[in-house]
């Protein structure tokens, strides 16, 4: 019931069978992490095609047939990859934006609002742009080339770039990206279809007719959405519609929650029964429990997501980007005006859109709605949006042929560099801007969503340092946890680096994992009713392979403790209520382990090093200086 033994040795959590969370920042790690093999692939596609255009483009072309019967779907082997594999990729950004709706930052829907524009606004834009330098001509049909962004190569680029502190900024980008994405493959099934059949598209809307149905009646058999999916990719690439759109749809349909008590009691029961009975039905009877505890979008996120973004994307990449660069390419580069016009369209026409946008959302409603960060993250956010690559890659090889086709893929390469330049400078520009206008211009005044539900009581909770400190720290924590132990004296060490931040301990005692952690903590309590919690908290993290009835009576009596008044306090359980009431809260705030920090209200994830955990107090510092009144 550990986790994190092959992760850094300190990010390690205890899991809490009460609660299990899928986090931003898990999808955030993947795709960054991706990019470089989407890099790796992208040149060894340029120097294939390079040093043999004929075996590329001759592979790539290779057909590719599945017959059943009379019946027979015939696709090149690059087609494949496009509107095959490629479903999956669109599949998963449709559960990330869903899991956002149900449980992240967009449960606030009027926080969608104002990205949602910014998303339009920087495809609007770009569009415009690519039309001046091409209408009345043939290309004008590549308008959809410009229109979304890459979300792996941009989140990577500003990893890599952007400030260090601020999730708020990822998680604006991300949320831009998807509905760039999301519109984007609307647009590529409606405006570039070939050979449109109508009847293919009317089976395909009863098969997505039947998956609602099977959805709204609760059923969670995953072959059956299996085979409805395939059925309705089927239907929709015979009418001649792209089918990546079904892996969206489906996507979009599949709904994510945070797994209710029941289900998470009912998976601990049944392990335990097979701990006492280790019989293959019962491993069985597990296995099923454990997934019914989670939703759809979770199992389908942990399937999908890795193979998406470390296979799929770099292999769209490596059949999609090889083009040869010669001194022919770049003389028509230079006057053509689809490179021309995708160039100056994501370079200039996506950060403007975005960035006008977003100010006149603001501005007319009177800042209501405005960017969760300040004017120079959004600039980036703006500009690192230029990095359209996957997706416009994929329209391109729709909406353009032969010779324009080559032209939009070099322009396509050079807006995605260019943009990268151009993120790095608005960066550093803000870096040197005074501190306080460095805060405000990356972190914003916007407030956030508030993860920690129950707030800081000083009257009732457990607070070390000022008790009207700028920056609060609270720990969700359990005595006998291993990573709790590994943690502590980063916690002092944090303390003694800030001296105007204020600690606090909150109980999470898990039980199922750790026996002897209800007791400590109650053990805590009973100390605390003497003025001595903090004394006692200290002793047990020394000791935490001691915390019997007899080691904890002998800690009290080397604090000097009433030992009599102790003992009743343990006997009569007296600290039962106030620590089930931290355990209501860590409920209430989505905590599902420990350790669990959160700053200032906001989740902390990742590690708790003293490097991560100053970072993120930096941050809260920042904020708070910019918070106004």
């Amino acid at each position: 019931m550990t986790r994190g033994a092959s992760r850094s040795p300190w990010s390690g959590q205890t899991t809490w069978v009460g609660r299990v969370d899928a986090s931003l920042r898990s999808f955030l790690r993947t795709e960054t992490g991706s990019a470089r093999v989407v890099v790796v692939a992208t040149v060894a596609a340029l120097v294939w095609a390079n040093l043999g255009p004929t075996s590329y483009e001759s592979f790539w072309h290779t057909p590719l047939s599945v017959q059943v019967g009379e019946w027979t779907l015939s696709r090149e082997l690059r087609s494949w990859i496009n509107s095959g594999l490629m479903t999956l990729f669109f599949l998963v950004a449709g559960l990330e934006l869903r899991r956002d709706f149900d449980i992240g930052e967009l449960r606030e829907r009027r926080r969608f609002t104002l990205p949602l524009l910014a998303g339009l606004g920087g495809m609007l834009v770009p569009i415009v742009i690519y039309l001046a330098f091409n209408a009345g001509t043939a290309t004008a049909s590549g308008w959809g080339v410009v229109m979304a962004t890459d979300t792996a190569l941009a989140l990577a680029t500003l990893a890599v770039l952007g400030p260090r502190f601020s999730d708020r900024l990822r998680g604006f980008l991300l949320t831009v990206a998807v509905v760039d994405d999301v519109v984007a493959i609307v647009v590529l099934a409606v405006a570039y279809p070939e050979h449109p059949s109508p009847v293919a598209l009317l089976v395909a809307a009863g098969i997505f007719a039947v998956v609602v149905l099977a959805r709204t009646v609760g059923l969670r058999y995953g072959p059956v959405y299996l085979l409805l999916g395939v059925a309705a990719w089927v239907a929709v690439s015979v009418s001649g519609v792209d089918p990546v759109v079904v892996g969206l749809l489906m996507g979009l349909l599949t709904y994510a929650y945070a797994p209710g008590r029941v289900e998470l009691q009912r998976a601990s029961d049944l392990f335990r029964l097979f701990r006492e009975q280790p019989t293959p039905q019962f491993a069985h009877s597990v296995r099923a429990g454990l997934i019914a505890a989670l939703s759809p979008n979770d199992r389908l996120q942990h399937l999908y997501h890795p193979w998406a973004s470390y296979l799929i994307v770099p292999l769209f990449a490596l059949a999609n980007v090889g083009i040869v660069i010669d001194r022919e390419l770049l003389a028509r580069a230079a006057t053509s005006p689809v490179t021309i016009g995708v160039v100056v369209a994501y370079v200039i026409g996506k950060p403007a859109g975005i960035i006008l946008t977003s100010r006149l959302v603001a501005r007319l409603t009177h800042n209501r709605l405005r960017p969760p960060v300040g004017w120079a993250a959004v600039t980036g956010v703006g500009t690192v949006s230029g990095i359209g690559f996957t997706v416009a890659l994929l329209i391109a090889s729709h909406a353009l042929s032969g010779p324009a086709l080559n032209e939009a893929k070099f322009g396509i390469l050079v807006a995605t560099v260019v943009s990268s330049v151009v993120t790095w400078s608005v960066f550093r520009l803000a870096a040197r801007l005074p501190e306080a206008r460095r805060a405000r211009a990356l972190l914003g005044t916007a407030d956030e969503i508030v993860d920690l539900l129950v707030p800081v009581q000083t009257d009732r909770d457990h607070i070390r340092g000022p008790a009207e400190a700028p920056v609060t720290v609270v720990e969700y924590g359990d005595f006998e946890c291993p990573y709790c132990g590994q943690a502590e004296p980063v916690v002092r060490e944090l303390l003694a680096e800030f001296t105007n931040i204020r600690y606090v301990w909150r109980h999470l005692p898990l039980t199922e994992v750790h026996p002897h952690a209800q007791l400590a903590a109650e053990a805590a309590e009973a100390a605390g009713e003497q003025g001595a919690f903090w004394e006692m908290h200290d002793l047990i993290f020394e000791h935490q392979d001691a915390l019997r009835n007899a080691d904890l009576l002998h800690y009290a009596d080397q604090l000097g403790l009433d030992l009599v008044r102790f003992r009743e306090y343990l006997t009569e359980r007296r600290g039962a209520d106030r620590i089930s009431e931290d355990v209501d809260s860590a409920d209430l705030s989505g905590v599902s382990g420990t350790p669990t920090f959160f700053i200032n209200g906001r989740r902390h994830h990742g590690a708790y090093d003293i490097v991560a955990l100053s970072a993120a107090v930096k941050g809260a510092f920042a904020q708070a200086k910019i918070r106004p009144e």
